[in-house]
């Protein structure tokens, strides 16, 4: 198991890009893919895309994010690269409307963010299960379901 414990920088930092880009032709880069919401967790074990087992254990004052460098050698680096995250849209009909859907999203703790009068709802499961939650609206024609984006 690879023990990591501090993010030594960004991808896109110059003292790294150089080494990074060289260690790339060697295909001796490792990509530690995480899905949106790990990115808030100090402490994980995770398996990077050849294989290696890592436990990541940063401190307080640090958080993962798209490039960060955790492991950087001469023969080898670890990167973290964060998944596409798939957005539901939900649109309110009327302001009553909105204002419910508003209430059950914070009730649920559910990630939003706001497009216009739309409400997007960050998918961390299956989207039959955000609908379910929200059925009487949804059958009641309150809540119009839209297109999940990336």
């Amino acid at each position: 198991m690879t023990y990591l414990r501090t993010i030594l920088g960004s991808a896109s930092d110059p003292g790294f890009r150089e080494k990074l880009h060289d260690l790339g032709h060697a295909d001796r880069i490792e990509y530690l893919v995480l899905a949106p919401q790990d990115t808030a967790r100090r402490r994980l074990r995770a398996t990077t895309d050849k294989g290696t087992d890592c436990a990541v254990a940063l401190p307080r004052e640090e958080r993962l994010h798209n490039g960060a460098v955790l492991l950087m050698e001469d023969d080898q680096a670890i990167v973290v690269r964060v998944a596409d995250e798939s957005w539901l849209r939900l649109h309110p009909t009327s302001a009553a409307t909105a204002i419910q859907l508003g209430y059950h999203a914070g009730n649920l703790h559910w990630r939003v963010r706001f497009d216009r009068d739309d409400l997007l709802v960050a998918l961390e499961g299956p989207e039959a299960d955000y609908i379910e939650r929200l059925s009487d609206l949804v059958q009641g024609g309150g809540v119009v379901v839209g297109m999940t984006e990336s």
